[in-house]
């Protein structure tokens, strides 16, 4: 494929691994391209860095090839993954004037122009704005670092956290990718192993010289509940995966909505009080399962269905800090209580359970 013009925006997907982070991929490019219509004459270039170009072949991208050796060399020299999203982001910048990288588990609300607005010349546009370091002191990244930090200079606790699920820059501001993967590679071996060592040194490189700005308003990263995001995204591939660019798939892509696919406040309060007879650790159980069997009128959001019941018995195995077992489960199943308040959904629900965690 031919070299893009360096003066269209550059939207910017970094996908390897499993196949549900390419599904994910897809669908965020979808959205891109159902949302896009919304400025008509509007330009971008979509640029996927990925293992496995098969998932976009239906779809307008540019795939930049991205091998193991590749990803082992941008991870050095710590092997850091996390790492290989501002290696990612400053080569796009050399080709680019302009350039937006977003995590798979996104989907846009209005046009991505919105988005390109707000990259502007000394601005960091990120996805969202935390708060204060030093808010949370018991939290590993200030244990770990924020004594070495402050004597260096470079953060201290009114610094903002940012959220990296969106990074967008300006060609003229390449520095500040410079200046990121040079902290995580001084930063790394004293982080004490901290996951988001990535984003926190986006905001350490930020902090005091570059602008903010956040666009949880443009776009939705679903990081927190994706369980039940994914069963919406599942939905809409397995109805349009075969033509993602109908005109049918990009207006289905707008109904998947970021909200939460609960029941109705009225509905959800009804199931609490018809749950209060059951034992204690089991009401938000039975009450999550509830929500599973609720009927929405959005398609996406009736396809939550099982999600909810999967992550149900996530969320109480969390709580209980051990795994609930298969014959736990049957007991609490067959009891008369639980009967009558699942009805004839209540096999349904149970062989659901016991197929997708076999113990």
């Amino acid at each position: 494929m031919t070299t893009m013009p360096a003066s269209r925006p550059q939207l910017v997907y970094l996908v390897f691994g499993t196949e549900t982070y390419h599904q994910e991929a897809v669908f965020s490019i979808a959205s891109a391209l159902a949302r896009l219509r919304e400025t008509p004459g509007a330009e971008l270039d979509i640029q996927v860095f990925t293992d496995n170009p098969e998932p976009y072949r239906l779809l307008p991208v540019r795939i930049r090839p991205l091998d193991e050796a590749t990803r082992k060399r941008w991870s050095e020299p710590h092997g850091y993954h996390f790492r290989i999203k501002h290696v990612v982001m400053r080569t796009v910048l050399e080709e680019a004037e302009q350039a937006i990288l977003i995590d798979t588990d996104t989907f846009f609300h209005c046009s991505p122009m919105e988005l390109f607005k707000r990259v502007e010349p000394g601005t960091l546009l990120c996805n969202v704005i935390y708060g204060a370091y030093g808010v949370d002191k018991k939290m590993t990244l200030y244990t770990a670092l924020s004594a070495l930090l402050k004597e260096k200079g470079l953060a201290d606790d009114q610094m903002m956290t940012l959220n990296s699920g969106v990074i967008g820059l300006n060609r003229q501001d390449i520095s500040l990718m410079d200046r990121s993967i040079q902290l995580m590679d001084e930063l790394f071996p004293f982080a004490q192993g901290a996951y988001t060592l990535e984003e926190f040194c986006l905001s350490v490189a930020a902090y005091r010289t570059w602008n903010v700005r956040e666009c949880p308003d443009l776009i939705h990263h679903y990081w927190g509940r994706k369980v039940l995001f994914r069963a919406k995204v599942k939905a809409w591939l397995r109805k349009h995966g075969a033509a993602p660019l109908s005109r049918e798939a990009l207006d289905d892509a707008c109904l998947v909505n970021g909200r939460l696919p609960r029941p109705p406040r009225g509905h959800r309060m009804r199931n609490k009080l018809m749950t209060l007879t059951l034992p204690k650790q089991q009401r938000q159980f039975f009450r999550e399962l509830l929500y599973g069997c609720y009927e929405h009128a959005n398609e996406f959001d009736q396809a939550c269905g099982t999600a909810w019941w999967e992550r149900s018995r996530e969320s109480l195995e969390k709580r209980l800090k051990q795994p609930l077992t298969n014959e736990q489960l049957t007991q609490w199943f067959g009891s008369v209580t639980v009967r009558l308040l699942l009805g004839k959904r209540r096999e349904t629900i149970h062989q659901h359970l016991l197929q997708q965690s076999p113990r």
